[in-house]
């Protein structure tokens, strides 16, 4: 069969494969969702340390994802992302088995803590592999002028496993203690990596990749304004918790189901807008929702209020990766399209990791609303950051339906 009459076949069933791995990214962030909101309450009321300790300990995981990026982006580029992926998996559910070590460990508070940064390490090793490996694959399934459709289903897989998976955690943590947390984490990785058996692999891109740090230049601005938009996330994913109860609010658990509730409904709603119009048009917009979004919380005087910003903040945080990701990708060779997803993801992660102990420090000092001001001038600052983005006509985009990836380049042999 010609390429010409393989392609439309390929195209009627491409979304098959994507929709996989959506089932396979969605069964993996639940390990990353349902300790979200757990594991401050436990640093802080079981164990009785600090904000700044409760900062620490969520910051470490993105730390950990940052300083394995470049890792991980080699190992998409160099033996596929599928490899990257089912390591990644393999990291979540050691880190699972790590939190169930922690709930029984004889030890003191010091020691309980210490196994579960080992846990936490874990993870972000773990995080930085399945995500980056994921929307390599994805792209290289899809073709790199659908790189936005992909990533914005891919999102969508992930803040609807935030969205489900923060209640569900706290929900058996409060029922059977957070040991059983740390089981769900160790099993639900196994389920995914079942998933990834039923998916395609493709051919990496021959061809020798570019430096890293050359990619990490390429990419610097998306980039930086990704990482400010994170800062509103990571506030929330880190504090939302402690926020309620020190308001004596109930609802802190559908905070986050609110932020991934609106997060999909936005992709749904415009998922296709990268792809059809550039990156750059389209997410200044969400920028400012967000701001308003973190506004609304810090001036919150109740939950449900509070639950309205949560909301609004995961509307404005929805396009920012997907739109800023095109760009990204854009500016970078095919046989480094890894590298240059796991740098543009590092810049999320450096802001993660730095927010969870900066703003841990600053609420000890002017209390819980000062982690969202925070967020409202960060996610102002990536407008500003991307405002050039506009005028670059440096990089044109390719035309839509453009692929690298024929169906030649599909594994024959690595289907169901």
């Amino acid at each position: 069969m010609s390429p010409s009459k393989a392609h439309p076949a390929q195209s009627h069933f491409d979304n098959i494969p994507i929709l996989l791995l959506c089932v396979t990214i969605f069964l993996g962030f639940l390990t990353i969702a349902m300790p979200l909101p757990v594991i401050p309450i436990l640093v802080r009321h079981e164990l009785g340390f600090s904000d700044l300790i409760v900062g620490l300990t969520m910051g470490l995981q993105f730390f950990i994802t940052v300083v394995t990026r470049r890792l991980a982006g080699t190992t998409a580029d160099r033996v596929g992302g599928h490899v990257s992926v089912m390591r990644g998996l393999a990291a979540c559910a050691l880190a699972g088995a790590t939190y169930q070590v922690a709930a029984w460990f004889p030890g003191g508070p010091h020691a309980k803590l210490a196994v579960l940064w080992l846990g936490r390490i874990a993870l972000g090793f773990g995080e930085s592999l399945m995500l980056t490996g994921l929307l390599s694959w994805g792209v290289a399934l899809s073709g790199r002028a659908r790189s936005g459709k992909v990533m914005s289903w891919v999102g969508m897989a992930v803040f609807s496993s935030l969205a489900a998976g923060a209640p569900l955690g706290l929900a058996l943590s409060n029922r059977y203690g957070f040991r059983s947390v740390g089981l769900a984490v160790t099993l639900l990785p196994l389920l995914a990596l079942a998933v990834t058996f039923f998916v395609p692999r493709a051919r990496t891109v021959p061809g020798a990749t570019v430096p890293f740090r050359r990619v990490v230049r390429l990419i610097w601005r998306p980039g930086v304004a990704l990482g400010l938009q994170g800062v509103g996330f990571a506030g929330i994913g880190a504090f939302v918790s402690l926020y309620f109860t020190a308001q004596d609010w109930s609802g802190a658990g559908i905070s986050l189901s609110a932020f991934g509730g609106a997060f999909i409904l936005a992709r749904l709603l415009f998922g296709n807008l990268p792809d059809r119009f550039g990156g750059a048009r389209v997410v200044l917009g969400f920028f400012v929702v967000e701001a308003l979004g973190q506004a609304v919380m810090a001036g919150a005087s109740s939950a449900f209020t509070a639950l309205s910003g949560a909301a609004l903040t995961g509307f404005g945080c929805s396009m920012i990766f997907p739109c800023l990701g095109v760009e990204a990708i854009r500016r970078t060779p095919l046989e480094s399209r890894g590298s240059a997803l796991g740098a543009f993801a590092a810049f999320q992660d450096i802001a993660s990791g730095l927010t969870g102990p900066s703003t841990g420090f600053v609420a000890g000092l002017l209390g819980y609303r000062s982690v969202f001001v925070i967020g409202a001038v960060a996610a102002l600052a990536g407008l500003i950051v991307a405002l050039p983005l506009l005028s670059d006509s440096s990089v044109q985009p390719e035309p839509a339906g453009a692929q690298e990836c024929a169906p030649a380049e599909v594994l024959p042999d690595c289907g169901s």
